[in-house]
């Protein structure tokens, strides 16, 4: 199946690790498109949550195309947030093609945009973060019950819900809260004089102009909300942006082949060893 060439790709809220994540999914989006430039705007590997008895083989197929990207010398942004924030101190690595950030402006076709994932505006973040680590395991607990019922709704004929969307849906903070990030982000971006603010974290996917409440002028929200729940991403081509939505429809099944052929070219490209040791020579 011919390759979608995109200008831009852009996906976060990953959460490779974790029971709710739709890697394979996200697999089949990746072998889909021919970005050239890939950012992954955070939470991309769940450190919170990561654990060794739970790493799928799907998961490192991700991580396989990923790198596949890189060996192909197409620009490939990792901008750090919470749940991996343990990179933040690796910040300014790079490899090749790879670069390892906690933001980064960049400007296309003439228009400055302004990416980062976006917890910095989450107050939780700042003040308690062992209560939103709290939080992001009943997250997954959620995700996880959410999982085995739709399993029973499917073999039943019945349409797939999500548990944590209505929990959102249903109370008016949570709704509140993503206006205001939302609000935040504009209103930063504004008065920096970017064209484009992008984001992830509220695992929200959304594009609109947004006027700023602090100054006049606008600017352009971009969310890519997450492969978690939304399976979104945003992209851009010809000098536009929109949000992709998975649909299984429109997924045929990938030949195991192609994965044993990702994880050759990467033997043969890439030696891993040399990589973790560039890490290890970077400040702590």
């Amino acid at each position: 199946m011919a390759k979608r060439e995109v200008d831009i790709v852009v996906i976060s809220d990953v959460h490779l690790g974790t029971y709710g994540c739709h890697a394979k999914e996200l697999l089949k989006y990746l072998k889909s498109v021919k970005p050239k430039m890939l950012i992954l705007n955070g939470d991309i590997i769940d450190i919170w949550q990561f654990s060794k008895s739970y790493w799928p083989e799907a998961h490192m197929k991700v991580v396989r195309r990923i790198l596949k990207f890189v060996t192909e010398g197409i620009p490939v942004y990792y901008l750090t947030g919470n749940h991996d924030e343990m990179l933040r101190k690796f910040a300014d690595f790079n490899l090749g093609s790879f670069q390892l950030l906690n933001k980064i402006v960049l400007n296309i076709d003439g228009k400055k945009a302004w990416i980062f994932h976006g917890d910095v505006f989450d107050v939780t973040m700042q003040h308690s973060k062992w209560l939103a680590k709290l939080g992001a395991i009943g997250y997954d607990t959620l995700i996880l019950i959410n999982s085995f019922t739709n399993r029973i709704l499917t073999a039943f004929g019945r349409q797939k819900m999500s548990f944590s969307q209505k929990v959102k849906a249903s109370f008016k903070e949570a709704v509140k809260f993503i206006n205001q990030f939302e609000q935040t982000a504009a209103d930063l971006a504004v008065d920096k004089n970017y064209q484009y603010v992008i984001c992830g974290h509220i695992h929200h996917a959304e594009i609109r102009e947004i006027e700023s409440t602090e100054k006049s002028g606008s600017v352009l929200y971009l969310n890519s909300g997450d492969w978690v729940e939304s399976l979104t991403a945003l992209e851009y081509n010809e000098g536009k942006w929109t949000i992709f939505k998975y649909e299984p429809d429109n997924f045929g099944s990938e030949p195991d082949d192609d994965d044993k052929t990702d994880a050759e070219d990467l033997d043969a490209k890439m030696d891993v060893n040399i990589l973790l040791e560039r890490f290890k020579q970077e400040p702590g």
